[in-house]
């Protein structure tokens, strides 16, 4: 098969490779997928950077990549062959494991592939996985979000923006930060028509604003440190700040500000997904289907490249300002 890996860590055009390896085969549980198009997440690229070479590679060799989307070919002892030829998206393909989806082929247990409806193209498929689950557990780990009100940081950000439509059509009341006119487009596009250009506004006059002085029960940060001060001043009391990143964080990072917390009886949650149970994961890929099945979920692409172009793809990952999410095209 052609595939992409790795075998030490370093830049990508350092140590990213192209070329033929031989098809995993799936295992008791597993299926095999033949992957069409393989999302980029920061965690691929960070996994594979210089930057954590302290960490050794789990494995001689590592095809990176969780998302992705394609069609199950074969499937290991103990899954239904009814499965073969269904359209699937995959997650967390290569957590834990040697196998991603930058390739033509990868092996998952056959939970994690899910089936992906036939007006939702491979592109769009590749689109789900680690960020809409992130965004899905940002939002619910405490609780229904019906007649609330949520804050959506960086609303134009492959999390940002399904966590916006999630919690539009979980009933809430959104307000999403953009940073850029053609951002703005975007997100109103996914219905969502409360927005706050952080650029050429004040967030928290905007949201307080907005808000009428009452505030947001919950916000789903990418920034936290870079934004805490703000997102303090507009969390109503008994608030949640749920963080998936913190992008742009001073160094050295600023203290916990204890007392400005404290009176607000505030929580700050902390997500990675990795680590989400796995009933939260059921939980997310249950309403994500359901979503997909009606219809109700846009997807962003910021850019695609054919695999080939592996090594273009992790560097503007590394370079950032993407408008959604980047697709590695499998031939």
């Amino acid at each position: 098969m052609l595939a992409a890996w790795y075998e030490d860590k370093g830049a990508a055009r350092d140590v990213l490779r192209t070329g033929e390896l031989a098809e995993p085969e799936p295992g008791p549980g597993e299926v095999s997928v033949r992957i069409h198009a393989s999302g980029v997440n920061p965690t691929d690229v960070k996994a594979r950077s210089s930057r954590s070479r302290s960490t050794p590679l789990a494995f001689a060799r590592i095809i990176p990549h969780q998302d992705g989307a394609g069609v199950i070919d074969r499937v290991g002892e103990g899954v239904s062959p009814a499965r073969i030829g269904e359209r699937v998206w995959v997650y967390e393909a290569q957590w834990q494991r040697p196998w991603g989806t930058a390739a033509q082929y990868t092996v998952v247990p056959e939970e994690q592939a899910i089936p992906l409806p036939e007006h939702v193209s491979f592109a769009q498929g590749a689109c789900l996985g680690i960020p809409a689950i992130t965004a899905h557990h940002c939002l619910f780990a405490d609780g229904p979000i019906a007649g609330k009100t949520v804050l959506v940081q960086g609303a134009a950000g492959a999390v940002g923006y399904y966590a916006a439509q999630l919690a539009r059509l979980g009933g809430a009341r959104v307000i999403a930060t953009v940073g850029a006119h053609d951002q703005a487009r975007l997100v109103r596009e996914a219905g969502v028509t409360q927005l706050v250009d952080r650029k050429r506004e004040d967030v928290k006059e905007r949201v307080l604003r907005i808000t009428e002085g009452h505030g947001v029960d919950r916000i789903v940060e990418v920034a936290l440190a870079a934004n805490l001060d703000t997102s303090l001043a507009v969390l109503a009391p008994s608030g949640v700040i749920v963080a998936y990143a913190s992008d742009n964080e001073p160094q050295p990072p600023p203290p916990i500000p204890f007392r400005a917390l404290l009176w607000k009886n505030a929580t700050i949650r902390f997500v990675l997904v990795y680590l989400v149970s796995r009933d939260e994961h059921r939980a997310a890929v249950q309403e994500l289907s359901g979503h997909l099945k009606n219809g109700a979920l846009r997807h962003s692409i910021a850019r695609r490249l054919p695999l080939s172009r592996i090594v273009e793809a992790h560097e503007a990952m590394e370079a950032g300002h993407l408008n959604g999410k980047l697709i590695v095209d499998v031939p």
